[in-house]
This record gives C-alpha cells, structure tokens and sequence, in this order.
C-alpha cells in the first residue's frame, strides 16, 4: 500500500471512531495534501512534532459533536496507475462541494487553483 493511501485511511478510520488526532509518519508530501486538507477546511490543524522520528500529528475536525468535516477520501491516482489531468480536464467532485488535489509543478493545490491558472497535474485525491 502507498503511504498516501495509509495515510487517508488511519484518517478515515479516526473519523469512524471519533478520535480527535491521529498521528503519521512525515514525509513532504503527506504535509503538502494536509496542509491543503487545512486551507480548505476538512481538518482542524496539522503539527509537526520533531525529535527521533519525525510525525504529522492531525486534529480532525468536527461540527458540533460527532458530525466530522471530512467524509469521504478517495484515492484516485495510485502507485500502479497514474492519472493525469490537463486544465480542461479539471473537475469539482460532488457538484462543488468536493475538492480534487493535484500535484503540479507549481507544488500540491486544489483544481480550483490549478484551473485558475490555467495548469494540470496527476489528480491525487477527491474529497468530500
């Protein structure tokens, strides 16, 4: 398994449970799609907590009690199949109330970023 997708599912499984953090090993990428997640607002806060290994701690966000930000990840390009998408090509998952990530060459951003700037990138991820 890709740790992009280990990562989205420790993530998912937290949700499922209720926890309030989850805690991953870092990597610069894993970091760029969180931080992201954050600016778009389906996670709370991502930290860097530094020592003998390095770790992404997540706090997840949820509205009033139980009723999380984040329902769904869903892996779209993956190790054995990458999916590339050029600027016409972009999409808003679930009728814009979704998000898809890219990695372009001007880092990891959202579709609506990378249509603004008229650039394509393999599609990371949808969420919702």
């Amino acid at each position: 398994m890709s740790p992009i997708a280990d990562m989205f599912t420790q993530i998912s499984n937290a949700i499922a449970v209720n926890k309030k953090t989850v805690s991953l090993p870092f990597s610069k990428m894993k970091y760029n799609i969180l931080k992201v997640m954050e600016e778009e607002g389906f996670i709370e806060k991502v930290i860097v907590k530094r020592g003998k290994n390095k770790k992404l701690v997540v706090k997840l966000k949820y509205f009033n009690t139980n009723s999380p930000a984040l329902h769904k990840i869903k892996l779209i390009s993956k190790p054995s199949r990458h999916i590339y998408l050029n600027s016409q090509e972009l999409y808003f998952p679930k009728r814009g109330h979704g998000i898809l990530i890219l990695s372009t060459s001007k880092g990891i951003i959202t579709s609506k970023k990378a249509k603004k700037e008229k650039i394509g990138g393999e599609a990371i991820c949808e969420i919702w």
